[in-house]
């Protein structure tokens, strides 16, 4: 599949100029800006490259570990199911773990159950 790289460091670049950036908070499900990304890491989609993501940690004002969240229904050791996310079932990819930028950031979607987010903390520290 042919990316268009050009294009998403148009986007990429808008993103980067943002001053405002929003606040997120472990737990949380978020749209995000993942943009295109090389060869088997996670892409965001459509036309604005979003895709959701579970804030795993807040490590500054500006940065968060972020978990990238799918609707493949594909079985994985790496792939933790989360119920459904704005109407999809999904599951947080752990295998994606990076750590993103709040300017990423576009809406906040909801907010994941307690119990469900340790067990996939639990999960993500069981990889390490």
């Amino acid at each position: 599949m042919q990316k268009d790289f050009d294009r998403w460091n148009t986007e990429k670049k808008i993103i980067h100029a943002r001053v405002r950036t929003p606040f997120c908070h472990e737990r949380e499900v978020w749209w995000c800006t993942l943009g295109l990304n090389v060869g088997s890491e996670q892409d965001g989609s459509g036309v604005e490259y979003r895709r959701p993501v579970l804030v795993l940690k807040h490590l500054s004002k500006e940065t968060f570990l972020a978990v990238p969240l799918t609707t493949s229904v594909n079985k994985h050791p790496l792939r933790f199911p989360v119920g459904k996310i704005d109407g999809e079932e999904a599951q947080a990819i752990l295998s994606q773990l990076r750590v993103v930028d709040t300017r990423r950031l576009v809406r906040k979607i909801e907010s994941l159950d307690s119990r469900l987010f340790e067990n996939i903390r639990k999960a993500v520290k069981g990889m390490l």
